[in-house]
């Protein structure tokens, strides 16, 4: 491994850390971390995806082996997720660097606005109440396409639109979240790859160190109370709409014709 790979390995730690806790991928460290190193927009979201695959797998592997991860619902949200990954992978490649950017900006501001914990009414048991199958599926869609087409493993899409739109609770919306980006990514990365746009070494540097730092926080998701967790997707999202914001008004001004990536 080259020596100057070595720092991505802390980054990848924190990236899961916080993977396994809010049920993403770990693009929200990932993407800015590679543009950062000087990537152009659509390798590094390209790059991204990949090592959202090892990093899902480890959060999803430590939910599935505890046994809080609820099986219908993660069919469910899961065949979405397949789906949306398989019909919009194609779709980011014809798009200027600059809109990429603006439109990850501007999911991560809207989200950041609608995400509020649901509480159970008295006496319901939240965690006993069936989950919407065919809802969960479209929201597994949904998250496919920004996948697919925006680079992102779409977990800050799916937790919102889980928690405010179908009032499922935070830690069932993280869990089934965290399978979902698995699923989404998994069909998007061979596009990336033969599309030649990801960076396979940076991918597996971030995406195994990721995958160890997910395990572990997935394992303790239960001891975070839900109010926390919903402050903290809301501050990523935030975060990450100026991030994005920020990068995609600078190629702007970089390339005022003829934008590209």
């Amino acid at each position: 491994m080259p020596w100057e790979l070595l720092p991505l390995i802390p980054m990848g730690i924190i990236a899961g850390l916080l993977a396994g806790l809010l049920g993403i991928g770990g693009g929200l460290v990932f993407s800015p971390l590679l543009l950062g190193l000087g990537l152009p927009p659509h390798q590094a979201l390209a790059t991204s995806t990949l090592a959202i695959l090892p990093t899902t797998f480890a959060g999803s592997w430590t939910h599935l082996r505890n046994g809080s991860l609820p099986l219908g619902g993660a069919a469910a949200i899961g065949a979405g997720a397949l789906a949306g990954g398989l019909l919009f992978s194609h779709l980011g490649s014809g798009l200027e660097g600059w809109l990429l950017l603006g439109l990850q900006s501007l999911m991560y501001l809207v989200l950041s606005l609608v995400i509020e914990p649901r509480n159970p009414l008295p006496g319901q048991d939240a965690t006993a109440a069936p989950l919407p199958l065919g809802p969960l599926a479209l929201v597994g869609l949904v998250a496919g396409c920004a996948s697919g087409m925006l680079g992102v493993g779409g977990g800050l899409v799916m937790v919102p639109l889980m928690v405010r739109g179908l009032a499922v609770r935070v830690y069932t919306a993280i869990r089934l979240s965290t399978l979902a980006v698995f699923a989404s990514a998994a069909v998007s990365a061979p596009t990336f790859l033969a599309d030649g746009r990801g960076n396979l070494v940076m991918a597996l540097v971030l995406g195994i160190s990721a995958g160890l730092g997910a395990g572990w926080s997935a394992q303790r998701l239960q001891r975070v109370s839900e109010a926390r967790l919903v402050w903290l997707v809301r501050l990523f999202c935030l975060l990450l709409a100026i991030d994005a914001g920020r990068r995609a008004i600078g190629l702007v001004l970089v390339h005022p014709v003829g934008i590209g990536a």
